[in-house]
């Protein structure tokens, strides 16, 4: 005999304890949702969006302010959540079963099994989960009161769930705790601007300097510092002529003084205060002349700063001393270099150049074969900014640093090697410095 498709039953079709009973299910699956959609806008919504919506003295102000505290211990939350959507879910999954099977026999209980499925799925799964994920922040407003109170009255339940939950995991070696996993504030910052920048929604300088003021706390003076190689120095016995001919042919309004040592700075002479003691001396009809003149009575106290600082401390020296200049000593006290509040905010904006500067050759040059030619001082953190690469900067400040650490040795010229995936090739040396290097990526 075929099989017939089972025929409702007459009789449970009258009886209106079938349609209460219904009409229960389908509560019961308004809650699945409302559960389903909570869960998803509470977890998505973002901390910085819902304090910037408690600022506020609009009506949702309040519920983002509960959805804050909710949102302080995930794991009771989402805890509480999970036990109401079950509890609604398989509630809803057994009166259907007895439904059907009122209405249908034996046979009810597969397209109970069914039916509930696809309700579910529908209904109290993806709709209201695509609802919340699209409107995370004002779904998690509105709803975060009524989950707040349903958790409140689960809550002893839940604390009995996390202790078996957190007792089964210790057996394992794991232990949770609150708040354990979520990132930090700059990490969600940093993801966010990546993210943005890769979709085209932020621009790569937008990018760079949000990156470089959120970096400022862990980068020291040492990588960003002139090294001592570099800097411009005046000898405080020089004659008065020579000091302020070199004064006025250097491109910096701020210059050490050293006296019979370069290690030996005695002082920072600032170009105005140079210039306002020569003209002290040079006018009127007791003036002493150039021959009077004395460095060390104009030159101000130096300011020495150990190679460790960070950037952001260093920072904040610089604004409580009212000063732009620190000269940078090592563990010994020996001179290392020399930095300055414009090489700070440039880690931020980029290059800051003035009328005085020399206009900068490009940075980065490509040949033929798509190498780029860079200085060998120029440092790793610049050239990933210029070229948008991630060479790692933990060994090395600079790229030639970086090709010295990896090889283990001073490259002669024409040597390459490959590493982190790019191609390096010293194009100049001079004496134990590599001056070029010809770089691409492999």
């Amino acid at each position: 005999m075929e099989n017939e498709l089972p025929v409702p039953n007459p009789s449970a079709l009258s009886d209106p304890s079938t349609w209460i009973m219904a009409a229960v299910i389908l509560f019961l699956l308004l809650c699945s949702g409302f559960f389903s959609g909570s869960e998803t806008a509470l977890t998505a919504a973002s901390r910085g969006k819902l304090r910037s919506i408690a600022g506020r003295e609009d009506g949702p102000a309040k519920g983002a302010e509960r959805a804050l505290e909710l949102k302080e211990d995930n794991e009771r939350l989402i805890g509480g959540i999970l036990l109401g959507n079950n509890l609604v879910n398989i509630l809803a999954t057994a009166l259907a079963t007895a439904l059907f099977t009122a209405l249908l026999g034996e046979g009810g209980v597969a397209i109970a099994t069914l039916v509930m499925t696809a309700l579910v799925l529908i209904f109290a799964e993806v709709l209201p989960k695509t609802y919340a994920i699209n409107n995370p922040e004002t779904s998690a407003a509105r709803i975060a009161r009524p989950i707040g109170l349903i958790i409140a009255v689960m809550a002893p339940v839940v604390a009995i769930v996390r202790f078996l939950v957190r007792g089964v995991l210790r057996l394992f070696g794991t232990r949770i705790e609150a708040g354990d996993n979520m990132l930090s504030v700059k990490e969600e910052i940093m993801g966010a601007l990546s993210i943005g920048h890769e979709e085209g929604s932020v621009e790569k300088e937008q990018r760079d300097r949000l990156l470089g003021a959120l970096d400022l706390h862990e980068r020291t003076v040492e990588e960003i510092m002139l090294h001592r190689s570099g800097i411009e120095m005046i000898d405080a016995d020089a004659d008065p002529e020579a000091i302020l001919s070199q004064a006025l042919q250097s491109r910096h309004t701020r210059l050490p003084v050293f006296k019979e040592d370069q290690e030996n700075i005695v002082g920072v002479v600032h170009a105005k205060d140079l210039l306002r003691g020569i003209d002290r001396l040079t006018r009127g009809e007791n003036a002493a002349g150039l021959a009077g003149f004395d460095i060390g009575a104009v030159a101000m106290k130096p300011y020495f700063v150990p190679e460790t600082t960070t950037l952001d401390d260093q920072m904040r020296q610089f604004l409580r001393r009212h000063t732009h200049f620190a000269l940078v000593v090592d563990e010994y006290g020996a001179l290392r270099g020399l930095i300055t509040l414009e090489d700070i905010l440039e880690e931020i904006v980029g290059e800051i150049t003035d009328e005085f500067d020399t206009p900068d050759a490009p940075v980065l040059k490509t040949d033929a074969a798509g190498n780029y030619t860079v200085d060998g001082a120029m440092t790793i953190r610049d050239l990933n900014r210029a070229a948008d690469w991630t060479l790692p900067d933990e060994e090395a400040n600079t790229v030639a640093g970086l090709v010295i650490h990896e090889a283990q040795t001073i490259p002669e010229p024409g040597q390459c090697f490959a590493f982190h995936g790019f191609r390096f090739e010293v194009a100049a040396r001079e004496a134990n410095r590599l001056t070029k290097l010809k770089i691409r990526r492999l």
